[in-house]
Order: C-alpha cells, then sequence, then structure tokens
C-alpha cells in the first residue's frame, strides 16, 4: 500500500484531549477502510504564519499512514467538513522516517556552536552579521589637495 505523511492543523481553541479525539476519529476511518496509521506526533500549539480564519495559532499533529489512496480521501473529506481543522497536506512518500521528525528533534545550542564553529550563528560573523574583513586602510588625507591642485594646475 502507499505510504503518506499527514499533517493537519486544529483551531487553538480547541483542548488537548479533544485533538487526541480527533485523531481516534480519523484513525478509525482509515482503518475501517484497511489501512493503519503507523505513527502520531503531537506537536503541540504553534504559532501561524499569517491568520488562518481568525486563528493565529494551531494545534499541529503529524500521522504517518499506510492506506489506499480511498482512505485518505475519505478522511481529508472529513476533515474538509470539520469546523475544528484549519488546514491539512497529505504527501505521499518512499518510505517514512524512522524516529522522531525533524520538528520533534532537539537541537542543543551547543550543539549549533560546535557544528556553526566557535562563535556559532551563521557564517561565523561577527555578532551583527557582518563579514570578517581585513584590516582598515585609512585614507591619506594629505593626498587629496595635492590630486586636486595638480588637476587645476592642467
Amino acid at each position: 500500500m502507499p505510504l503518506y505523511e499527514h499533517i493537519f492543523l486544529a483551531r487553538q481553541d480547541v483542548s488537548a484531549a479533544q485533538v487526541e479525539a480527533l485523531v481516534e476519529q480519523y484513525k478509525g476511518v482509515i482503518e475501517a477502510a484497511g489501512g493503519s496509521v503507523r505513527k502520531v506526533e503531537p506537536w503541540g500549539v504553534k504559532s501561524l504564519a499569517y491568520r488562518i480564519k481568525k486563528n493565529r495559532k494551531a494545534h499541529f499533529t503529524l500521522m504517518n499512514i499506510d492506506a489506499p489512496h480511498a482512505a485518505v480521501a475519505e478522511m481529508e473529506r472529513q476533515m474538509g467538513i470539520s469546523e475544528d481543522i484549519l488546514r491539512f497536506m497529505t504527501i505521499r512518500v518512499e518510505a517514512h522516517e524512522e524516529g522522531p521528525s525533524a520538528m520533534m528533534q532537539k537541537r542543543d545550542r551547543d550543539d549549533r556552536r560546535d557544528r556553526d564553529g566557535e562563535r556559532g550563528g551563521f557564517g561565523g560573523g561577527n555578532r551583527f552579521g557582518d563579514r570578517e574583513r581585513g584590516p582598515r586602510r585609512e585614507r591619506n588625507r594629505d593626498a587629496e589637495p595635492q590630486a586636486n591642485a595638480s588637476s587645476e594646475e592642467n
């Protein structure tokens, strides 16, 4: 059977228990059509990039699904009807990731510093994001009037 990664966003005013109930409801739809849900990862409440149906935050949940297309289509149809679901997206994949998804992996600041270099940050520049430059050259101010004087003479 084909493998899918399915992510849905539930309204922010829905409780975590209600989100779990939604997951169980959609699991039932998949299993009734002969599929299975391999993994469910609740990512918690996160801020949205822009308002969706007057919501600034949403409960994010990832589901790894092994099911026929008809089962996924029925689940998406029911999600489209539900008022608690703001958005959803299903992607067909070749294989499911083992272990936690990228959103759930904890990255420590110390690990990033070791990876990025001594100072951390992006590109190893100074704390304001400027590139490292060589020694600053001082302009010879005495040379300018001579250059101007020589051009006036010609």
